[in-house]
This record gives C-alpha cells, structure tokens and sequence, in this order.
C-alpha cells in the first residue's frame, strides 16, 4: 500500500540562510533513516527580497563541510503552502508571528517552532546573515540536526 509523503516546509526571513541548512539536514537525516521517499521537503522566505537566488554561501559551504547535498533555489511561501505542507516549522519568534498571520482559516498545516524539537531546548534559530563569520551557520546546523531528530522521535512516541 502506497503511503502519502509527509510534507515539510522550512521557513526563515529571507530562506537563504536557516531554512536552507534546515531543509538539507532533515532531507539528510531521513535519507539516512531510510525514510527519504517518504518525505517531500523544501524551504521558502517571509520575505520576497532573495526569490530565485541560492542560499548564502556561507550556508552552503557549511552544508558542504558536513556532506549535506543542496541545490535549491529561495523563494516565498504562497497561500497554497498552508495547505499543500503537513508540518511548517519557522525558525524564530517573529517568523512564526508571521506565519500565523498569514495562514487561511482552517489551513491544514501545522505550525512549528523548529527549536522546539531541540534536546537541548535552545528553541530560537538565530539568524546567522548580519554575522561577519560562518559560525552562526555552523550553530544553525548543528541545531537543525538536533531538532530533525528531535521532531522525527516525536512522530514516533
């Protein structure tokens, strides 16, 4: 019997630098669990400033120093997300404010805080773009393998 994909979206301010590292880790880490095809995964911005660039290439020489395969592009998160996604995890506070804001009543999505996935309870994601070195990055991929774990333990509790 065909299984539907669990569908996750990964959201930050402008998706060029979290949702990026956050979208290639959990892809990483379900493809590691086997459970890759059971997935479908992307990232998208708040925001319309960086639609159609790459991530930072702070973030993809992080991704890949730690094996993590990308090539996604930025774009922003539409209407239709709310309720083409099963789970949307933003990154920080102010992104979920948003993301509250702007999903239609009754949309399917669930609406996560990332960090709340985390062992280690660090639950904000801090955004790593106005830093003058790369290891911002470096913490948000850290936390972002802790919280896929995380988040992938408590679908089986």
């Amino acid at each position: 019997m065909a299984q539907d994909k669990k569908k996750a979206l990964f959201i930050c301010l402008g998706n060029i630098c979290r949702s990026p590292i956050a979208e290639g880790v959990f892809q990483k880490t379900v493809n590691d669990l086997n459970l890759g095809d059971q997935w479908e995964i992307d990232s998208a911005a708040i925001g319309g400033w960086h639609v159609g660039n790459p991530p930072d290439w702070r973030a993809l020489d992080t991704m890949k120093k730690h094996n993590v395969p990308y090539n996604n592009q930025a774009r922003q998160i539409v209407k239709e997300d709310f309720n083409h996604y099963d789970y949307i995890f933003g990154m920080d506070e102010e992104n979920m404010r948003d993301l509250n804001r702007k999903a239609p009543k009754g949309s399917k999505a669930q609406l996560l805080l990332f960090g709340e996935f985390d062992p280690q309870g660090e639950r904000i994601i801090r955004d790593p773009y106005y830093d003058s070195d790369a290891k911002g990055f470096e913490k948000c991929y850290e936390q972002s393998v802790r919280c896929s774990k995380g988040f992938l333990e408590s679908l089986t509790k």
